[in-house]
């Protein structure tokens, strides 16, 4: 039997099975916030170089997308939910590699071998848990399911930067990616408690269930996200965007400690307080999509997430570099959630991993380069320049989303409004 979900009126919160894979969720997000700080904290004591933390991003990056190009087909094979248990356990194995290589010393090229695969291992959980949302909750529920979901997720990351930067301060960065490790082993018990409802069957859903090879399973999600107008543009436009935002850790990270002297726990706590911008945008989400459309809110937290980055680079204390990261995170918040949540509403069940994998490494794509060139101009040009160039990338992109048909998507995606109907699709 299918699990039941909380009445249609009743609080998310009260549903007992969203409530623990949120949990597990909540704690694989602390193990990624602790990565997300330590690992360039890691490459920058060893090395000093920002060019360096943007190899070694771009490089993660690159098997991220890797991964995802057949992430989804698996996903769309295989339990959702034993395929996330299986990345949390290989994240755990392999983070807890690195301090235990460290009492060695230094050993920067093994965060070249262990990160990609944490990533690839990170995307894989991603794409599953993306599709794991449709098959936890009704489909009106989705965009406050997620909102809930991201919210939490950047309350870990409130906690997350500030705690890793104090253990990192106190013990030395290879503790605190212990701690990362151990993250993981925690999200995984709890994600073995849930239990997901029965995905909809090919056949079911009208579409042929004949199994085909790895590719052509791929190029089923991917036509039929270029078919449909929104999505098409979307994962255009936001190809363009990740390719300007992908280093941008990388380069506020140096920013804090080579431009304005700040120390790791200095840096945790911008992170930190900072994220307080993505609860803000997970808390926002739904609602502005109601009350102004799909089209207005996403563009809007894209010029959001522009303004916030042309005005880091001249900024001149931490207070304000916090402030407009705060800002940047919130546009970015507010963007991804109507993004995902639109995939989810109007993508068939058994097509939905393949769908959410073909348009992640289709515009993570432009990701890695993206990091390599942002941090190599960082230590040619300077902070200031780069960011203004990013910044203005940004809003062209939100100027350019007004000619697409992402202006005129409606607040509630459904079938039957122009623009949103599934494309036909031939599996």
């Amino acid at each position: 039997m299918s699990p039941r979900s909380a009445p249609a009126d009743a609080p998310l919160w009260r549903d007992r099975n969203f409530g623990t894979y949120w949990l597990a969720q909540s704690l694989s997000a602390l193990g990624d916030s602790f990565a997300y700080l330590v690992l360039p904290l890691l490459v920058l004591h060893a090395t000093g170089s920002v060019a360096q933390m943007g190899l070694l991003t771009a490089v993660a990056g690159t098997a991220s997308v890797g991964a995802g190009v057949f992430g989804g087909v698996l996903v769309d094979r295989y339990d959702r939910r034993t395929l996330m248990i299986i990345a949390d356990l290989v994240r755990l194995v392999l983070y807890g590699l690195v301090p235990l290589a460290w009492l060695a010393g230094p050993q920067v090229w093994l965060l070249f071998v262990v990160l990609p695969i944490c990533e690839a291992a990170g995307m894989l959980f991603q794409v599953a848990a993306v599709t794991a949302v449709r098959n936890l909750v009704d489909r009106d529920r989705i965009t406050e399911a997620n909102g809930r979901l991201q919210a939490t997720y950047a309350t870990a990351a409130v906690g997350g930067p500030l705690l890793a930067g104090m253990v990192s301060a106190r013990f030395g960065p290879t503790a605190a990616i212990a701690v990362n490790a151990a993250s993981f082993a925690l999200s995984a018990a709890g994600l073995w408690l849930v239990r997901l409802r029965r995905p909809v069957p090919a056949d079911e859903a009208g579409a042929a269930p004949t199994r085909q090879g790895p590719v052509s399973e791929f190029l089923a999600g991917a036509r039929f996200l270029w078919r449909q107008p929104v999505l098409r543009s979307l994962t255009v436009l936001l190809s363009v965007f990740i390719f300007l935002t992908f280093g941008f850790t990388d380069v506020l990270i140096y920013h804090v400690k080579h431009d304005l002297g700040g120390s790791d726990r200095t840096v945790g706590t911008v992170l930190g307080l900072a994220a307080l911008g993505t609860i803000a945008g997970a808390l926002l989400a739904a609602p502005l999509r109601r009350r102004r459309g799909f089209g207005v809110t996403w563009i809007g937290a894209v010029s959001l997430s522009g303004l916030a980055i042309l005005g880091i680079g001249v900024a001149g204390t931490v207070p304000v570099v916090t402030a407009l990261t705060a800002v940047y995170l919130c546009g970015v918040s507010i963007g991804g959630i109507c993004s995902m949540s639109l995939r989810q509403e109007i993508t068939p069940d058994h097509l939905l991993g393949r769908v959410t994998s073909a348009f992640w490494s289709t515009h993570y794509a432009l990701g890695p380069p993206g990091a390599a060139v942002l941090t190599w101009a960082t230590a040619r040009y300077g902070v200031t320049w780069v960011t203004v160039v990013a910044g203005a990338g940004c809003l062209l992109v939100a100027g350019a989303g007004l000619f697409t048909p992402i202006r005129r998507a409606g607040a509630e995606a459904t079938t039957h409004r122009r623009g949103l109907e599934p494309a036909t699709q031939q599996v």
